[in-house]
């Protein structure tokens, strides 16, 4: 996905600006869950975001590209339907560069986003809807606080980019700073919308300029070369352990591809998402299982050629073995 500042052509955009919504762009891909993302600044104004294994794309670009202001809004005695838009008397840039210009008034708001403590998404014991509670900091549980004492019974809505998601009336003071937003969200609606809260609202408007999805047909060709070379580099260190080692080499060669399975099973049941450096890392690590083994071999040969029983030399193989193994794995680990 190639995002850019939703801005006047003229308009400059700071280097600082750019760089804190490309960070607040990578806690939300972060906060998806996705496998080896990459976010990188292309140019002054944009930001490519690659998502391995993502298999909704919409749902991740509509998380990414929101600008994700949250405002609490007095609109005193009136009701304002879900998905109504709205002015406030907090301009954001967004709302300069915008086309579109809201008929409705101007209402006040009350608390914005940057006082959000913490957002998650949790179940109505009564309906069994999603809800987003929310909890706020020290300073707006207080501003909170106040508000709903000297405005019970009409309403305070909550707004996500000027667009009212619910609007509740306030039937009592709230002294804790702590509340729910309701209103008819799937759980994919309601996570899209605590990821925008939780990681912070963009600096800028950023729109979609390129999307394109590479699936099978378009990595093949890399895939198939990265199959081959898998298999010829495997094929290779079986033949190796077999012919230099001859059966100590075969009973390697079995427990290698044991381990080989073994992970391979895991990465389907965890599951992981296996991208070219996953496939690379994982072929190496099959590599590597065998370093053990040559260890314990070379050393068994040391122990025949001084004239040890084949007995003794497999039990100092594997004894004397041992520190160079728990060192190389050691260093492999760190």
């Amino acid at each position: 996905v190639l995002l850019e500042a939703d801005l006047p052509s003229d308009q400059v955009v700071e280097p600082e600006t750019m760089e804190a919504a490309r960070s607040i762009v990578e806690n939300r891909v972060n906060g998806l869950g996705v496998t080896e993302p990459v976010i990188q600044a292309v140019g002054n104004r944009r930001v490519m975001v690659e998502l391995p294994g993502i298999r909704d794309p919409e749902k991740a670009i509509a998380a990414l590209r929101h600008t994700g202001l949250m405002e609490w809004v007095d609109t005193g005695s009136l009701y304002l339907k879900p998905g109504t838009e709205i002015r406030t008397d907090f301009a954001t840039s967004a709302e300069a560069s915008s086309e579109v210009t809201p008929t409705q008034a101007i209402y006040h708001t009350v608390l914005k986003g940057r006082d959000l403590k913490q957002a998650f998404v949790e179940f109505d014991s009564h309906t069994g809807l999603p809800v987003i509670a929310f909890e706020l900091n020290q300073e707006g549980a207080k501003v909170f606080a106040e508000h709903t004492a000297n405005n019970i019974g009409k309403y305070l809505a909550i707004a996500l980019d000027k667009v009212i998601i619910s609007c509740p009336r306030i039937n009592g003071v709230i002294p804790e700073g702590r509340g729910t937003i309701t209103g008819q969200f799937t759980p994919e609606e309601a996570k899209a919308m605590v990821l925008q809260l939780r990681y912070g609202a963009l600096p800028i408007p950023l729109k979609v300029v390129d999307t394109r999805e590479v699936g099978p047909t378009l990595g093949q060709d890399s895939v198939q070369k990265s199959i081959r070379a898998g298999t010829i580099g495997l094929i290779i260190v079986l033949l190796f352990m077999l012919i230099y080692y001859r059966l100590p080499g075969l009973v390697a060669d079995i427990a290698l591809l044991i381990y080989a399975l073994v992970t391979f099973a895991l990465f389907k049941l965890i599951p992981v998402t296996l991208t070219l450096p996953g496939i690379a890392g994982f072929l190496l690590s099959v590599g590597m299982a065998v370093d053990a083994n040559i260890l314990i071999f070379e050393r068994m040969r040391e122990e025949l050629r001084g004239g040890r029983t084949l007995h003794r030399a497999v039990e100092s193989g594997f004894h004397r073995a041992w520190t160079s193994i728990f060192d190389s794995n050691i260093s492999t680990w760190i």
